[in-house]
């Protein structure tokens, strides 16, 4: 079983800047694709970006050149880089991990949630 606690949310003005982290905690086991995305209110969650263990990167268009993905494998940690952050962008951020290998059992799960991290951006 894995665990993902994100962390970093709050209010921001627009045009600033947030980091926001997802620490996963658990037994031993390996993720293959951790990704963010988000939910703003009366709205379907939203893919925002996706990073695999080999370190490829997936965003959505409206992202793209301000928004960055990363992995700390050490630290079973990703994090999303939020530059440039507009009104509309308000919504719960969360962080998923899917295919994820137990090592001790060899087993995969799949499509893991943490509790979500709200961010606001004021105008």
């Amino acid at each position: 079983q894995v665990q993902l606690m994100e962390s970093g949310g709050g209010l921001v003005q627009a045009g600033g800047s947030l980091r926001l982290s997802c620490a996963a905690s658990g037994s031993r086991f390996s993720i293959n694709v951790m990704g963010w995305y988000r939910q703003a209110p009366g709205k379907q969650r939203e893919l925002v970006a996706t990073i695999t263990t080999g370190g490829r990167k997936n965003y959505v268009d409206s992202v793209k050149g301000r928004f960055t993905i990363s992995r700390d494998f050490a630290k079973n940690t990703a994090y999303l880089q939020m530059n440039s952050l507009k009104p509309e962008e308000t919504a719960v951020y969360y962080c998923n991990a899917d295919r994820i290998l137990d090592i001790s059992s060899g087993a995969y799960g799949y499509d893991y949630w943490g509790q979500g991290t709200q961010v606001t951006v004021s105008s």
